[in-house]
């Protein structure tokens, strides 16, 4: 196995690691995945795909911000964990740098290996006759009509590159003697991975653009050129939204504009083929107005690796992961009434080990469940075809009264949002838009359904998005029951929603932007005095990313006083573990594997009665204060375990978990235990809990 290591930057605080170059660590994870050969092949050229996507995502957003805080003429020290902004644009295009690097190596030694498994990926100079009648065919009635070509004068204003498309940059030696330049746009509908026809055993795909290369004289045919060369470049633009404060706009048009302007965002990172001449080099940045606090980084042949998470698998399913069957919850049927079910005791759903049609059959059953009356549920990202909206359409038309919280500023779920709320509001959905200044990222769901002379309420509350596509990737809780108190909290915030000038109170729920950082400190106060009476103290978190100081220095003082701590944390963090005097009692792991860790789960010691609570909410500032989060408590003591035991289960991977912030970045965990991959060792433990 190959492991990707890197030297840290100096980061100028031995307090807390800056929130950009931690993230960074954590997409270097994504590529030790790429980099395993225990990984599934195919896996690995999917996994350096994630690795280019979640880079281009980094550009738009983090990157972005902190180049507009050098535009402003600030330092933003506080901000940035101690780092002046203009020096952490540097450090980022460093580490950037190294990485692509690494991936362009990996990308290699990948290719090889495919050839082994008599899969070649080949280029514009190794094409046979056979091939060549092939792409001839393929690229007159597929490509072509599908091209743009912009030829570019020094005279003609440059039109906006598409942020994050690809484009090859042609130069042509003209016979004149002058130069004409001119740029195609990889066609983002046709897939990138052609795949030509098999000769015995033997697979071979080209790369579109190396097709397009192949084709060059057929695009130019009308130019009188000596020589002709193309270059890959890509430019990544500001995606951040900005809004107007035009009050005569409806909430929905003003993101829907926003949208359509990101498109005119600045650029913020340039990546180009470093085989390209100087000149033709020299010539595009100045026509796209490329300057020295954008990121500029030589890449390689191809950029927009991302398209390789959609790598054909040729019927090859020896080099991808073994596909799993989703389970069962045991004593909830999919057949049966599930509100039924839920009346008489809560049940947790853990996907993708379990099968996520659990959330899917409520929702149908209360559509046409003539009892229920009315139904109220958040959404922050729903799959391109989703069966939650068409579940909600459903009850709609069936007389029901729906209530939807649709957050249209997910990002870059926007447009998709906007489509659904849309649609959704054609059939009498009562929709909200959120709360002012807030985004609503809770995931919950209560329905009011007339039993006798009551009205008794069911739902769910989950750490993950009411998704079908990434609950099959992404690994969630969500908590079903008929917990009278603990629904009376979720409709109080749908209330607060309609009417968020009052500031409600919630007897179970933890709620942001009002109480989390209070009810935490006051957990996180209770095993501290445990400790210090002499009991046991610990606390256990998993989350995606803790970046918040408030959070970090308050686990710093629980560390102090004794209290044990164990963090399981994917992306972010900027706490630094084991530093006697600050954190010697806080160890980190993170697990980077086949599905995404996505769960967000506190459990506080309690002297012995543990406090366990399933969240929406990371530790991150925007998440305390700037967001409506739900954490739930769990109060049925099977389930508590259930959780505990999952997290022990994470705890103990010794495969996949790396040591967060080690004098190593992304230093795997090693001991002399018996191996444990904790995705694998779930699925066999709620595969025993079925058997059992």
């Amino acid at each position: 196995m190959q492991e990707i290591r890197m030297t840290k930057p100096e980061i100028h605080t031995n307090k807390y690691i800056n929130r950009e170059v931690s993230w960074l660590d954590f997409n270097g994870r994504v590529l030790q995945e790429a980099s395993d050969e225990n990984v599934p092949l195919i896996e690995r050229l999917r996994f350096l795909g994630i690795f280019s996507n979640n880079l281009d995502e980094f550009f738009k957003v983090r990157y972005a911000t902190v180049k507009r805080i050098v535009e402003a003429g600030k330092e933003g020290k506080n901000e940035l964990g101690g780092i002046k902004a203009q020096e952490l644009l540097e450090i980022i295009t460093q580490i950037v740098i190294n990485q692509q690097s690494e991936s362009l190596e990996i990308l290699e030694a990948i290719h090889k290996r495919l050839a082994d498994e008599n899969i070649y990926i080949i280029d514009e100079t190794e094409i046979n006759n056979i091939q060549n009648e092939f792409i001839r065919r393929y690229f007159i009635s597929n490509v072509s009509p599908a091209l743009v070509t912009i030829i570019l004068n020094d005279d003609v204003v440059l039109p906006n590159l598409k942020d994050s498309a690809a484009y090859l940059a042609v130069k042509m030696e003209m016979k004149s003697g002058d130069k004409q330049y001119a740029l195609i746009e990889i066609p983002k509908n046709i897939d990138r991975f052609v795949v030509l026809p098999k000769e015995g055993d033997k697979n071979y795909i080209i790369i579109l653009d190396d097709l397009l290369r192949y084709c060059l004289r057929d695009i130019f045919n009308i130019f009188d050129y000596e020589t002709i060369s193309a270059h890959m470049i890509k430019i990544t633009r500001d995606g951040e939204l900005d809004f107007e404060s035009d009050l005569s706009k409806s909430f929905i048009d003003k993101v829907s504009d926003s949208v359509k302007h990101r498109k005119q965002g600045e650029p913020v990172r340039f990546v180009y083929d470093k085989t390209i001449d100087q000149e033709t080099l020299d010539y595009l940045m100045t026509k796209m107005g490329i300057d020295d606090m954008d990121s500029v980084i030589p890449g390689g042949r191809y950029h927009n690796r991302r398209d390789y998470m959609g790598f054909p698998s040729l019927g090859r399913t020896d080099l991808l992961y073994d596909k799993i069957e989703a389970l069962p919850i045991k004593g909830l049927s999919l057949e049966d009434s599930i509100f039924e079910a839920i009346e008489k005791k809560d049940y947790l759903l853990y996907a993708p080990y379990q099968t996520f049609s659990y959330v899917v059959k409520f929702l149908r059953e209360a559509a046409l469940d003539p009892k229920v009356k009315t139904i109220k549920i958040t959404i922050y990202r729903l799959a391109e075809i989703s069966h939650i909206a068409s579940s909600l359409i459903n009850a709609a038309i069936n007389g029901k009264t729906v209530t939807v919280s649709i957050e249209l500023r997910a990002r870059f779920d926007e447009q998709a949002n906007i489509d659904y709320a849309q649609q959704m509001e054609d059939e009498g959905i009562n929709l909200i838009f959120g709360v002012q200044g807030l985004k609503v990222h809770s995931k919950m769901c209560v329905i009011e359904r007339e039993e006798g002379k009551k009205i008794k309420r069911y739902g769910f509350i989950s750490t993950g998005n009411f998704n079908e596509s990434t609950a099959k990737i992404y690994t969630d809780y969500t908590l079903f029951t008929a917990n009278g108190k603990i629904l009376k909290d979720v409709n109080k915030i749908f209330s607060f929603f309609e009417t968020n000038y009052k500031i409600y109170r919630y007897k179970h729920l933890i709620t942001s932007p009002h109480y989390t950082k209070k009810a935490i400190f006051k957990l996180i106060d209770a095993e501290i005095k445990n400790v210090k009476e002499g009991r046991e103290g610990y606390i256990r978190l998993k989350m995606n990313s803790v970046s918040s100081y408030a959070m970090i220095d308050k686990l710093y003082q629980a560390s102090n006083a004794g209290v044990k701590i164990q963090m399981i944390i994917r992306g972010i963090c900027c706490l630094i573990p084991g530093v006697p005097g600050m954190s010697e009692n806080i160890e980190v792991i993170s697990i980077v594997d086949k599905f995404l860790e996505h769960p967000r789960v506190y459990v506080f010691g309690n002297n012995g009665d543990p406090k366990v609570y399933i969240s929406s909410a990371d530790w991150m500032t925007r998440n305390i204060d700037n967001r409506v989060e739900v954490s739930c408590p769990i109060y049925d003591e099977d389930i508590k375990q259930e959780i505990m035991d999952t997290l022990d289960i994470c705890w103990s991977d010794n495969v996949k978990a790396r040591l967060i912030n080690s004098s190593e970045v992304n230093e795997y965990k090693k001991d002399n235990k018996e191996k444990v991959r904790s995705q694998y060792a779930t699925y066999e433990y709620y595969l025993n809990k079925i058997n059992s």
